[in-house]
């Protein structure tokens, strides 16, 4: 066979709009380090360092920007690239606080499958400083550990995107009967219940700034014992109106009114 011939049948090399091979380099390319980010040194692993290494083809000297959770972004340069592994050159930091300016929890008792990482990279953009999920009677999806650790993934992927330099909490699962008696009582705690309360936006006031607490229950709602155990609790119970909305609509809903209160 000719040259010729085998390079027609060779695969091309996967190009960006300008035609050229993607590759790092971009200060805006954001990385979580997992360990505490100390002195001038940080070492990217697993699926980060593979993320930078083999889908962005990064290579030493380029630049990208990385965040440990602590609410400091760091620019950092690429000193070495491994198989597993990327080490880099801290060259600055900076404080960037994208956070609410009031602590908000999201309960949920979650959805099935996919629904479940949309609910959490959405509660991440909205500022969520805590999702637990919550085990309730009607509940559908069983939140176990390897579920709770594909949400730890999701919000680490949802603050790369969104800016965020703290890390939303995913929290191990927690009864409801648990959840609603543990509140402290300083918290506004809103319990999401069809036909049975208030408007939310007669609820929270504005501007916000009260830690606040939402809790959404499964698609068959809370029981009328579980909202009556709120209520006994000192929970608000709002009614977001007349359709029957998911759960994750109903979640994000309250979060997002939240989130505009707190702003003022």
């Amino acid at each position: 066979m000719a040259m010729a011939d085998r390079a027609e049948e060779s695969t091309p090399t996967p190009t960006g709009p300008t035609g050229q091979a993607p590759r790092a380099g971009r200060g805006g390319d954001r990385f979580f380090v997992a360990e505490p980010i100390e002195g001038d040194r940080a070492v990217l692993a697993e699926a980060e360092a593979h993320h930078l290494a083999h889908v962005l083809r990064a290579v030493a000297g380029d630049n990208v920007t990385l965040f440990d959770g602590s609410g400091v972004e760091y620019a950092a340069r690429v000193v070495k690239v491994s198989r597993h592994r990327v080490e880099l050159e801290v060259v600055g930091r900076r404080a960037v606080d994208r956070e609410l300016p009031v602590e908000l929890t999201l309960a949920v008792a979650l959805p099935k499958g996919e629904r479940q990482k949309w609910l959490v990279e959405k509660a991440v953009e909205l500022g969520a400083a805590r999702f637990v999920p919550i085990e309730t009677v009607r509940g559908v999806a069983q939140p176990g550990l390897p579920a709770l650790e594909r949400l730890g993934r999701q919000a680490i992927e949802a603050s790369k995107q969104c800016g965020r330099n703290r890390l939303m909490e995913v929290c191990p699962a927690r009864s409801w009967a648990e959840l609603a008696k543990a509140c402290p009582s300083a918290t506004l705690r809103l319990a999401a219940h069809p036909g049975g309360g208030r408007a939310p936006i007669d609820v929270v006031p504005d501007p916000l700034a009260a830690p606040t607490i939402v809790a959404v229950g499964p698609e068959g709602g809370f029981t009328e014992e579980e909202i009556a155990l709120a209520a006994g609790a000192g929970w608000t119970v709002v009614d977001l109106g007349p359709r029957i909305l998911r759960v994750e609509t109903a979640a994000l809903a309250l979060a997002a009114l939240v989130a505009a209160r707190a702003r003022g």
